[in-house]
């Protein structure tokens, strides 16, 4: 599903003396199945931004499009509930939202809610577990006697389940030590390619956005500070220390040595092994 927002403003408490506008005219486009990072430090207004997407909120100024709704204050929404079907959301600490008594019914607890078959709901479960990196035998079993990065995966499994053309991830890694962060990104990135899926990834980690989008969004003060290709961006380190964002250490180790070799700028590298690849050629002499 397409998204765009055209001119969006939203302001908390509109007219009251707590006023305070997360949203300053924001206007971007993203196409079906594109693989998006939202990036910005506290209050540059990204949660706000997705909260749009499946009419948690609706723009105080401006229109959301995603797909075919159309989100605006002066359009009554008749099918937030579509909508919501269509936009699955997966928050920080998602395993905070499970309640069921098996694993099963957490799962099918979102796509029963929408309507979906008991037949279609059984066959989702079984298509889904094993993609999210759980066995079979966990269904029955409760999800608080799971482990942490288990019951993570079940409630990504739910919002699956529920078949989004829209992935919503929100500091999906928020918690997990380094190898858990890795093995859920490296699971978002499947799924993302198998379902084709348009992803949208807000984080703070730079790495990420670099490794897996491919195309990134810099917020900053409630409006859209850049957005282009990550390893284009991202290489724009002073900007970027302007708003308080780090730069990958795999970015700023590339400018180094593009500046100690009289380099012309590489803008393909998105990966540490990406990166040793590109220094191995220059030493073949392709580059020098």
């Amino acid at each position: 599903m397409d998204i765009t927002f055209k001119n969006v403003s939203y302001t908390y408490q509109a007219g009251s003396p707590f006023s305070h506008q997360a949203l300053n005219d924001v206007s971007f486009h993203i196409p079906t199945g594109s693989f998006v990072a939202i990036i910005g430090h506290t209050g540059s207004g990204k949660s706000t931004l997705i909260q749009h997407l499946n009419g948690l909120t609706i723009p105080t100024e401006g229109i959301v499009e995603v797909g075919p709704f159309t989100l605006s204050k002066d359009k009554k929404q008749k099918d937030i509930k579509s909508l919501r079907s269509k936009v699955g959301a997966v928050f920080q600490y998602p395993e905070h939202q499970l309640f069921e008594e098996t694993v099963a019914k957490d799962i099918a607890f979102g796509p029963t809610n929408f309507g979906v078959s008991e037949t279609e709901i059984n066959r989702r479960i079984k298509e889904i577990v094993p993609k999210v990196g759980l066995d079979a035998e966990l269904l029955e079993r409760s999800p608080f006697e799971l482990s942490g990065g288990q019951m993570r995966r079940v409630a990504i499994a739910g919002v699956l389940a529920t078949k989004p053309e829209v992935f919503v991830l929100d500091e999906p890694t928020a918690g997990l030590d380094p190898r858990g962060q890795k093995e859920i990104m490296n699971m978002f990135s499947d799924i993302h390619h198998s379902e084709k899926v348009t992803t949208i990834l807000v984080t703070h980690n730079m790495e990420d956005a670099l490794k897996y989008a491919d195309h990134v969004i810099i917020m900053n003060k409630g409006k859209v500070y850049m957005e282009g290709k990550p390893e284009e961006v991202l290489l724009k380190t002073d900007e970027l220390r302007q708003v308080n964002l780090d730069v990958p250490e795999s970015i700023l180790f590339l400018k180094n040595y593009l500046k100690k070799f009289a380099l012309q700028e590489e803008l393909s590298v998105k990966s540490i092994t990406e990166l040793a690849d590109f220094i191995k050629e220059t030493y073949k002499g392709d580059y020098l």
